[in-house]
């Protein structure tokens, strides 16, 4: 057998090779929409993608399985499980997919796979017990357990009613993983753990930065696990505490992965735009700009009007996500290095538009052209308690609510970074809003967008530990 695990750094997101050697034939496990990385992995291994399988509908991200099916004739297994409304409708009467239950069985060749149900994280989630039949194994090597089971966390089973909309969806889900992790429980101890997520997925709240783990470890040392030992009400109360808000993209990836991903075929290759033609493109309405200079300082003393910033970094899909409309063309201010990481990263999210690139130098060159650059007044947590007396500006706190939970500034409103979009109007337009966050980065991608939607942003430029305790509660 072999076996290779291919990560997406920005969402944390694993994808998983596994093939036989014996017959040259592979299967990829959770493929984001981008599957040439994975046939270059296969080519490299001299190994051919014979299927797809995937552990559930996923919310993240879009999903590669129709794209292998419908471009390279691949085979699919994916859940039959979950109900009439957690159906893959676009599979429905394609005779290249294999709908799954609880137990069954698949093989590509000598690899053998079990399917087990475990709901909670979504309705219709499976895991892959995988057996290397082809070695003359009769036992489980391992568990392919997507967002069942991570390294240091359970899938969060909230995302239905928090992220989808799903109302009263969030407590039953959080009963169903309980009674999933009870399953965990009864597997041999030495079995490996594949997860489809590690640290900075949006999927759980305590994910180990490591590439995977074992049943024996995970019994002993996962907090959630450990909470299911307790009892039904105390897992049920730990696993829906403090879960991160998350990005509104999310419900659309939920109901396009259901639907069916547009094809993609070739990766977007966008044509680097001249002075003039960014100038265009700038006043355009319909276009965003996305600004990924990495010094947010530089972005704050002058920006091409109207543009997000967003680094190509971890958070890169969190912001362009939340905050930039699917129907929206895009033009990238990147260094050429990282254009092809970007325009993947957008891509794996569903924002296809990306209709050109820019250097960073073209922000300089934008001034010379006589247009004029915008800026984002910066202070210190020290500055508010003044701006608040003199200029009745409004505080708005944009890290996650379990941070405002613990500790907030006097008089400051809560909107998580990642939910602005879906708050139109709560804000006041003819005020400043002073806005921070931890360190500073969430507070810069917020105020970039509040600025681009017309309000009047002031950026907390310092870190919370420096606010002073008098404006504390």
């Amino acid at each position: 057998m072999v076996l290779r695990q291919i990560s997406d750094p920005q969402l944390a997101q694993y994808a998983y090779l596994v093939g036989c050697r014996r017959t040259g034939e592979a299967l990829v496990i959770d493929p984001e929409r981008d599957i040439d990385r994975y046939l270059k992995w296969a080519h490299s291994e001299d190994l051919r993608v014979v299927a797809v399988a995937e552990t559930h509908i996923h919310t993240d991200f879009l999903s590669g399985c129709r794209e292998f099916v419908e471009r390279y004739g691949c085979r699919a297994y994916l859940s039959g499980e979950g109900g009439t409304d957690w159906k893959y409708e676009w599979a429905d009467g394609c005779s290249a997919v294999t709908l799954l239950r609880d137990g069954d069985r698949f093989n590509v060749g000598g690899v053998d796979f079990r399917t087990l149900h475990t709901p909670g994280h979504t309705p219709e989630h499976l895991a892959f017990e995988v057996t290397d039949r082809g070695a003359g194994a009769d036992e489980p090597m391992g568990i392919f357990s997507g967002d069942f089971i991570f390294a240091g966390d359970l899938g969060r089973p909230d995302l239905l009613e928090s992220a989808v909309g799903k109302a009263d969806t969030m407590k039953p889900a959080a009963h169903d993983l309980y009674v999933s992790a009870q399953s965990i429980f009864r597997l041999p101890e030495y079995l490996r753990i594949w997860p489809g997520h590690g640290a900075g997925s949006m999927c759980g709240k305590t994910l180990a930065a490591v590439p995977g783990s074992t049943v024996g470890y995970e019994i002993r040392f996962n907090p959630a696990l450990g909470a299911a030992r307790k009892g039904k009400k105390a897992f049920v109360d730990f696993i829906l505490k403090g879960q991160p808000d998350p990005p509104a993209y999310f419900a659309r990836m939920k109901e396009e992965n259901r639907r069916g991903p547009a094809l993609l075929g070739e990766l977007p290759s966008p044509p680097r735009l001249s002075e003039e033609t960014l100038r265009i493109r700038a006043s355009d309405g319909s276009t965003v700009l996305v600004d990924t200079r990495r010094d947010r300082e530089d972005y704050y003393a002058g920006h091409i009007p109207g543009s997000i910033y967003a680094p190509v970094n971890k958070s890169f899909p969190t912001v362009t996500g939340s905050y930039i409309d699917p129907d929206r063309e895009i033009v990238l201010l990147c260094h050429e290095t990282e254009l092809e990481d970007a325009v993947r990263c957008l891509i794996r999210i569903g924002l296809d538009r990306v209709t050109g690139w820019a250097p960073p130098e073209a922000v300089a060159a934008y001034r010379k052209t006589g247009d004029r650059l915008a800026r984002i007044d910066a202070i210190s947590f020290r500055d508010v308690p003044l701006r608040q007396t003199e200029k009745s500006a409004l505080i708005l706190d944009v890290r996650t609510a379990e941070e405002f939970a613990q500790s907030r500034l006097n008089g400051a409103v809560h909107i998580a970074h990642t939910r602005l979009a879906a708050h139109p109007g709560e804000l006041p337009r003819d005020r400043e809003i002073l806005v921070h966050c931890r360190t500073g980065g969430r507070a810069s991608a917020a105020v970039s967008y509040l600025k681009r939607e017309g309000y009047c942003p002031v950026v907390v430029n310092d870190l919370f530990s420096n606010a002073p305790l008098s404006i504390i509660c």
